[in-house]
């Protein structure tokens, strides 16, 4: 009996150290905000600079298989053709060289779902489902990992956005931009009107009382 309360203990010491080696090696938390509903900014991704870009895995959460794809003016790079970035052999802050890009390229990702064999793009319009399939925003960089700052990308997998939770797998590019499209800033200057009828609306009440 003492062996086998000896042997759970030991499992037990096993899986805590997993556990705490499994959040230890996670890169630098970014969290889409909205989850639940589809990310309602679209992007424009385009070369910074002429060179190299690059890219460094940030985390996975899919079961499903997926592998990234990089396009440069809507043609696949020979470095990414065939699918990198296998999400269940990744590792946090793994780094691969995406290809030569001269400046103002556009820039299109790719997510592979090798699992239903289904591809989403970054560029929501190319979707059988029209859905958004992309979250991007500013990274800082994490020192831990060896990621650099850089701009942030995270996939949803599922068609029709499944959960949106947009970290199914996620990665950090260098020299690269993300501007948000017409659309985007259209639905923000619309949100600014109405906000602004409303609170004229609130003091026309006001001082009609």
């Amino acid at each position: 009996m003492m062996r086998n309360f000896i042997r759970s203990i030991t499992l037990m010491s096993i899986l805590g150290l997993s556990i705490l080696s499994a959040f230890s090696a996670r890169a630098a938390a970014v969290t889409y905000s909205n989850f639940g509903s589809q990310n309602s900014d679209s992007y424009s991704f385009t070369a910074t600079s002429t060179g190299q870009i690059n890219a460094y895995f940030h985390g996975a959460t899919a079961a499903y298989a997926n592998t990234l794809t990089m396009l440069v003016n809507g043609v696949a790079t020979p470095e990414t053709s065939e699918g990198v970035f296998h999400n269940h052999s990744s590792q946090v802050g793994d780094f691969l060289n995406l290809g030569f890009v001269n400046q103002g390229d556009v820039i299109t990702f790719q997510l592979n779902v090798l699992t239903t064999g289904r591809t989403w793009s970054s560029d929501h319009s190319l979707n059988s489902d029209q859905v958004n399939h992309v979250f991007s925003t500013s990274f800082g960089g994490d020192v831990e990992n060896n990621i650099p700052a850089g701009t942030y990308v995270g996939f949803e997998d599922l068609i029709r956005g499944g959960d949106f939770d947009y970290d199914d797998e996620a990665f950090v590019f260098t020299n690269i931009s993300a501007v948000p499209e017409p659309e985007t800033y259209a639905m923000l200057l619309a949100g600014l009107l109405m906000i602004s009828y409303q609170l004229r609306r609130t003091k026309m009440v006001k001082f009609s009382v």
